[in-house]
């Protein structure tokens, strides 16, 4: 199943920054080598997602520390070159957080690019826990603090391929822990831990203890479409 990813391996590439907010820098690069998450981006990973972008007129979107909340500016191009994925964006300088992460950006104080994305192809090697991950659909490329970032980008991958491997399962026909059902709504579609805990209860209480496999897969069916 391919899960959404809330944010890759922060990079330290920022290329250009201009007085207008015009910048450019590496969004994900090729290092061949695993990044904390145990991730590698296979170069051309990018390149069916950006074709995608370009036939419908789009760009992937720019947020501020992956906050879907927090645009501030946009993307105007972005390309696979053989370091990376490269962006050049604008700030939008006429709002506050535009501002402030221009000011950030040219003092140094933040300087990471991070992506967004949904896993769409992946070689997985299980002896020594990495993924090369082959295909991407990218739909953000956010300004990030790699100090604040690191921990929780870790996290967030680990958090999918837990729900990947129980959605693995449901498939398969078996069933979930009230606990394993919460990991997943976590992992899978983002649901806060007290959310995850409401609907586990919600959802499994009434079916009896652990969930049926075929109810849990409808639910999973439901929550996505």
């Amino acid at each position: 199943m391919s899960l959404k990813i809330k944010a890759g391996r922060p990079v330290l590439e920022l290329k250009s920054l201009e007085e207008q907010g015009d910048f450019e820098g590496y969004a994900s690069t090729f290092a061949g080598e695993p990044d904390a998450g145990g991730d590698i981006v296979a170069k051309g990973a990018f390149s069916e997602t950006l074709a995608q972008h370009s036939a419908r007129g789009t760009m992937p979107k720019l947020f501020w520390q992956h906050d879907s909340s927090s645009p501030i500016g946009k993307w105007l191009e972005a390309t696979e070159d053989e370091k990376g994925l490269l962006v050049r964006g604008r700030l939008n300088m006429d709002v506050q957080r535009g501002r402030e992460a221009h000011a950030l950006l040219k003092a140094g104080d933040i300087d990471g690019l991070s992506i967004g994305y949904r896993i769409r192809e992946k070689i997985v090697d299980d002896e020594n826990g990495i993924w090369t991950l082959t295909k991407l659909d990218l739909f953000e490329v956010s300004i990030v603090s790699i100090g604040m970032n690191e921990n929780a980008t870790i996290a967030s991958v680990k958090a999918a391929r837990v729900a990947e491997r129980l959605t693995d399962r449901l498939k398969a026909g078996d069933r979930l822990t009230e606990r394993e059902f919460e990991a997943w709504l976590k992992g899978a579609l983002g649901f806060s831990n007290s959310q995850a805990e409401r609907a586990a209860r919600l959802h499994l209480k009434g079916q009896g203890e652990p969930a049926e496999a075929d109810s849990g897969l409808a639910f999973l069916q439901a929550m996505s479409a």
